[in-house]
This record gives C-alpha cells, structure tokens and sequence, in this order.
C-alpha cells in the first residue's frame, strides 16, 4: 500500500481510506447508503489492515452518531492500529446551539465522539463545513486547545469555499493556533471542480485533498452504461439524494471512455476512476466506501498500479469542465 502525507503535516496515512458513511444506516438518509453492523463493520476493517489500510473515516452526523458507536465496536482491541478521522459542525439535535462550529457546540461535540468511539483521542477532527455565524478565530482557538490538550491530533476541514479556506489559515498564521492540514472535499471524474479554485490553493500553501466519494455519488460504479436501464441498487432507491446534477451525456461520455479503458487494461471502471485520481499529487487521500466484502476489494484494486499516459489523458480531455470566470479570461 503506497502511503502519502496528510497534507502540511508529517503523518503518514495510506493512499486509501474506508469511509463509514455506510456503517449504522439507522436514519433514512443513510439507510440507502448502507446498514453495515458492528459485525460486518469489524470484517471490513480487518480486510483493510490485511492490507495496510489502518484510516478510517466517519461524521457525527452518519446516522446521528450511530456511524461513530459501530466503528468504535469495530476497532475495539485494534485502535492503537488505526488512524481516525471524524467531523463535526453539522445539526444534531434540535437545540440553537446543537450545531454550527462556536466553542460551546464543538467541546460538546468533540466530547460525544469521544464516547461514541470510544477512544481518548481523534487522530484528524475536521469542521464538516464552514460555520458562517461564528468567528474564525472562535473555531480555530477552540481547535487549538483540543490539540494541546491531547484529545485531537491534526484538524482538517471539509466543504469550504478556497476564500474560507484561507481567511483560516491567515487567521492560525497571525495568531500563532493550529493550522488546519488537509481539506476534505469531493473529487471525481465528474465532478472536476475542485481544480479551479481549490486545488491551486492547496498547492500554494503545501496543504492535500481528501477525496470524498470518487465514483461520483454512485454514477462511476460501472452500473450506468450508455443503452442500459439503470439496476437496482443506491441511486436508485434515492442513494444519490443531494448529488451536484451530471448532464446524461457528459456522464455517458465519460463512461464510455472508462469502459473502453476497462477493456484494454483489464481494471474495473470503478477501479480506473479511482487510480484518475490518485495521480493528481494535490490528492493525499481518496475515501472509499464499501457496502460488503466484494466492494471494498474492487476499491483496493485501484492501487497498486498506474494509468498510462494515454489513458489520463483520454480521461482528462472528456471530463474537462468549462472554466468558471475569471480563470477563461485571457484563455487561448
């Protein structure tokens, strides 16, 4: 297993982790993601550190913590072998105060996932989005004590807007806290925009990506092909609620080429859209899900192994999105 830095920090974290968005499913938004067990959870986990794949990731808001408590169960006797990341900023209860990222909610949260993982410590505590009626300087202190208290390690953020992103980082640089090291953020074939604002940023201050759901919500599994009904299974039963819209032909196209690809080389689709994005070095990290066994060993798949140049080039020119202004200003 190839293992990369965690952005700007010296943690060594493998090119791949598990995602446990589908453990829990125990409210009806996650339930079409997943139901995964303690049981079936600790098997998924242990194939992943067969494979040296020790990182694993979840949110308070997975089914309302029910994501956190089966991956706790999951890793008991294994968390000194394991790196966890989880989130918060979301709502989670009905209270004023029950989400957002000020200091009251954010020790309270960070105390829940403590109990509900059962550990005494988070390796990487993200700010699950940007938090518009608190003070940056209230969040990032707040983060700062969590690390010199020990109870946190690294503190990344997930959803932000490139401006977000770095008003923080100023605001650490000035007042001498915690930086965030790694951003959180969705990334796939068809969902490029990333690049424009996000990616440039994270180069200039040496910082990484994860990558959240690379098979674009579902559409890069391999079961939506040009000419066939679509099968049962997550997007179809509504898995793919809150999804950035894809144009049917911009997702056919792209699909035809991984599918032309599959053939030559032999990879699944979903392993080459995976390896597409391995190769951009702003990439740290690609979260993948796994439903049961047969997935997450399709998803290991994707490492190990290089596109040729070719084929990355083929990928890049379908999927090319059309520059938002002011980056096709001056553009030849």
């Amino acid at each position: 297993m190839e293992y990369r830095n965690l952005g700007n920090s010296g943690l060594k974290v493998p090119v791949l982790s598990l995602g446990a968005g589908t453990f829990g499913g125990t409210n009806e938004f996650f339930q079409r993601w997943g139901q995964t067990d303690a049981k079936e959870a600790a098997r998924l986990i242990d194939i992943c550190l067969e494979r040296d794949i020790n990182f694993f990731d979840t949110a308070n808001v997975y089914s309302f913590g029910d994501s956190e408590i089966v991956l706790g169960k999951a890793l008991k006797g294994k968390r000194d072998k394991s790196i966890i990341s989880t989130k918060a900023t979301f709502q989670m209860g009905e209270q004023p105060n029950e989400k957002g990222s000020s200091r009251y909610h954010l020790i309270n949260a960070l105390e829940d996932s403590l109990k509900r993982l059962n550990t005494d410590y988070i390796d990487l505590y993200f700010m699950h989005g940007f938090d518009r009626n608190t003070p940056i300087e209230e969040t990032l202190k707040t983060l700062d004590n969590m690390v010199k208290s020990g109870k946190v390690r690294y503190i990344g953020c997930s959803n932000f807007a490139a401006w977000q992103l770095m008003k923080s980082l100023s605001v650490s640089e000035r007042k001498n806290l915690e930086k965030y090291v790694i951003l959180q953020g969705y990334y796939s074939l068809i969902g490029r925009d990333y690049e424009q604002e996000l990616m440039p940023l994270l180069e200039d201050q040496n910082m990484g990506l994860m990558a959240w759901s690379p098979l674009g919500w579902g559409r890069l599994t391999g079961k939506i092909k040009r000419g066939m009904e679509m099968k049962a299974g997550r997007i179809k039963s509504g898995g793919d609620v809150g999804a950035p819209p894809v144009e049917d032909e911009f997702l056919l196209n792209i699909v035809d080429i991984l599918e032309k690809i599959s053939n030559e080389t032999g990879k699944s689709i979903p392993q080459i859209a995976i390896n597409w994005l391995l190769q951009n070095k702003t990439v740290s990290n690609v979260v993948v899900g796994a439903r049961n066994e047969k997935q997450l060993l399709s998803n290991i798949g994707a490492v190990g192994w290089n596109l040729a140049e070719e084929h990355l080039k083929q990928l890049d020119e379908i999927s090319k999105p059309s520059p938002i202004y002011p980056h096709w200003v001056g553009e030849r």
